[in-house]
């Protein structure tokens, strides 16, 4: 009996001081009071109750950040300027013998056109942005519309002909592409025909977004400048996505969801890792998804966001137990690669320190009261 004592006295204090016990508190946990710790010291962690005051600012916060100008892409859709590359399909009605000039483009050389598809006539736009025309001689048509290229070669035809009837429109368009990248089904080359090539037309002509797209993250790099665009959160405001216009060179990129999940552990029925819904994911939903705190080991007083910042960690704390606390939970808004923990009970960490070391002191005590073989 005196040896179980003895060893009992030295499991009960390290019960009472047991690391399965966090103990957290606001404000900041200075790294002073770990001196002497080595490397081992904590790093300062500012804690924050989660309150209405505090969903406000971070919502305040959230907007600010998101609303990265985009008038630099906004525009209305225009008529298909000629560019060097083209291929033009010219016809000057009653003189075929016009038409000899026309150059014999191999299929599949267009990018609009499918490999296999028949070989297409036309007169190339050079890369001077011009073309040679009977009788017309060199005509530069880079810049303008079909209907302006086809006015100033009747004008110079009509030195030769008498009222020339002249059909000009592009054959082929290979002037101008954008690569479409990322979650959607046929990612690659799109090139930029007489229908306006606007973001969500971009979108549409690679097959539309894959079910793993996040809407809220689509990525449009132009020109050295990335420009982060929310579907969701344009049409909210009453922005309407068509009237964001593609130019020649752009990169649009569908970010996948999966790279914007948030992780919940802890005292929940189901540890998981979810991913968010158009970049929207609360506090509520994510404990939701996750089964809930566990009625048996979880404290509800001690629930956790540990969200990383450019400075250090910073650790949300909501008690549960309190009124209104479901609505602070379900309008605290999560970020991509936070951490949602619930804490267990004291009872709980005290019972899991128990059943690991409790069994080895009590083989002790057993083995040191057991008389000596032999006697």
């Amino acid at each position: 009996m005196k040896w179980s004592v003895m060893l009992l006295a030295p499991v009960m204090s390290a019960c009472i001081s047991s690391p399965g016990m966090p103990k957290m508190s606001s404000g900041y946990s200075s790294s002073a009071d770990n001196a002497g710790a080595g490397t081992d010291a904590a790093v300062p962690t500012l804690i924050k109750q989660i309150t209405p005051t505090l969903v406000k600012s971070e919502r305040s916060r959230r907007d600010q950040q998101r609303s990265q100008d985009l008038s630099s892409l906004l525009g209305k859709p225009g008529a298909y300027s000629i560019e060097p590359g083209d291929i033009l399909s010219i016809v000057v009605w009653d003189h075929p013998e016009l038409n000899v000039g026309a150059a014999i483009v191999p299929a599949g050389a267009g990018a609009d056109q499918a490999p296999g598809a028949t070989p297409v006539a036309g007169f190339i736009v050079d890369h001077q942005g011009a073309i040679q025309f009977p009788y017309a001689g060199v005509i530069k048509v880079s810049g303008m519309t079909q209907e302006q290229a086809r006015h100033l070669l009747a004008e110079r035809l009509s030195k030769y002909i008498r009222n020339p009837n002249v059909t000009l429109r592009v054959q082929s368009y290979r002037s101008k592409r954008v690569y479409v990248d990322g979650e959607v089904k046929a990612p690659g080359l799109q090139a930029i025909n007489d229908i306006p090539m606007t973001l969500m037309e971009a979108i549409n002509r690679s097959g539309g977004f894959l079910p793993a797209a996040d809407q809220s993250q689509i990525h449009l790099t132009r020109g050295g400048e990335t420009f982060h665009i929310n579907l969701p959160q344009l049409v909210q405001k009453g922005m309407n996505p068509n009237n964001i216009m593609l130019a020649n060179g752009d990169v649009v990129r569908v970010v996948s969801r999966d790279s914007s999940k948030v992780f919940v552990s802890g005292e929940v029925i189901q540890p998981r890792a979810l991913p968010m819904i158009n970049g929207r994911l609360t506090l509520n939903e994510a404990l939701g998804e996750s089964g809930g705190i566990n009625p048996l080991s979880g404290d509800a007083k001690q629930i956790y966001v540990v969200r990383k910042s450019a400075t250090e960690p910073v650790v949300y704390q909501l008690n549960a137990e309190e009124n209104g606390a479901l609505a602070l939970a379900e309008s605290f808004e999560l970020e991509p690669k936070d951490i949602v923990y619930v804490a267990a009970t004291a009872l709980t960490n005290w019972h899991r320190t128990i059943s690991q070391i409790l069994p080895g002191a009590l083989s002790a005590a057993v083995g040191a009261a057991k008389p000596p073989t032999g006697y």
